[in-house]
């Protein structure tokens, strides 16, 4: 029996028109069962998206680990996925980061637009290239997980693996992609990373100064959280920046 596909878009005050074409786009891949929208709308005046099978409008800015993760509770389908609203991974590497999961014993996908394979149609800014290569870098020295990309708006997860991952999710903003792939890892889920063709988006809410910053501290606080889960679940060993203050973990 074909595993069912459950799609989640966090949307904040999206393009409705280009979020409208991008479920389009995905819904005529014919892979996808049910594309659900977690719209924040403070303003409550977005149009109507009739692309897609249900909308939840809160009116208010939760963050995009919020919307994600309530939508994620929100589906029950066997697998769970998301994309991010302005539609920079292309429909066509959406199904690339789906189908090893619907296909395979894999856990978890990250989609990849760092990734030597990956293609990429347009460009960040400098800045927001730099400042990327100094946040990955960073992520894969604290969180212990050897990716290239961590934020990449295109990931899915089996549905029973998330009921237990679900568990251990704090974040509520852009930091809930690092802490979904810190716990995954933590727990001994298979994570694999995929290579997409990626279009930059200038409707981007991520503040290139600010978000990374905020991002740091973030990290700070999930190795902080992991820790105690890596050791308890001993399906990981201790990354190096681990070992140094494993002493203090049962003191954090």
């Amino acid at each position: 029996m074909s595993r069912t596909i459950g799609l989640v878009i966090p949307a904040y005050k999206p393009n409705v028109d280009r979020l409208a074409g991008y479920l389009e786009s995905i819904r005529e891949t014919g892979v996808v069962d049910v594309l659900h929208v977690e719209l924040d709308d403070p303003t409550d005046s977005t149009p109507e998206i009739g692309v897609a099978d249900s909308v939840n409008r809160v009116t208010e800015r939760r963050g995009k680990g919020a919307a994600i993760t309530t939508g994620f509770d929100t589906l029950s389908t066997d697998v769970l996925a998301f994309a991010d609203a302005d539609g920079a991974t292309a429909a066509p590497s959406l199904v690339d980061v789906i189908e090893p999961i619907r296909d395979g014993p894999v856990d978890i996908t990250v989609g990849s637009r760092r990734h030597p394979d990956a293609t990429v149609m347009s460009h960040q800014t400098v800045l927001r290239r730099r400042m990327g290569d100094i946040f990955a870098w960073l992520a894969r020295q604290l969180l212990a997980v050897p990716l290239y990309d961590y934020q990449c708006g295109a990931k899915a997860v089996d549905a029973n693996q998330w009921a237990e991952i679900r568990t251990h999710i704090h974040e509520t903003g852009f930091a809930w992609d690092l802490e979904f792939i810190a716990v995954a890892d933590a727990l001994g889920n298979d994570i694999e990373e995929v290579p997409i063709t990626w279009d930059d988006s200038s409707d981007s809410t991520v503040d290139p100064i600010r978000t990374p910053i905020e991002m740091a501290v973030a990290m700070a606080r999930i190795r902080r959280r992991v820790k105690p889960l890596r050791y308890k679940s001993g399906s990981q060993t201790a990354s190096p920046s681990e070992t140094e203050s494993s002493t203090s973990v049962g003191e954090e």
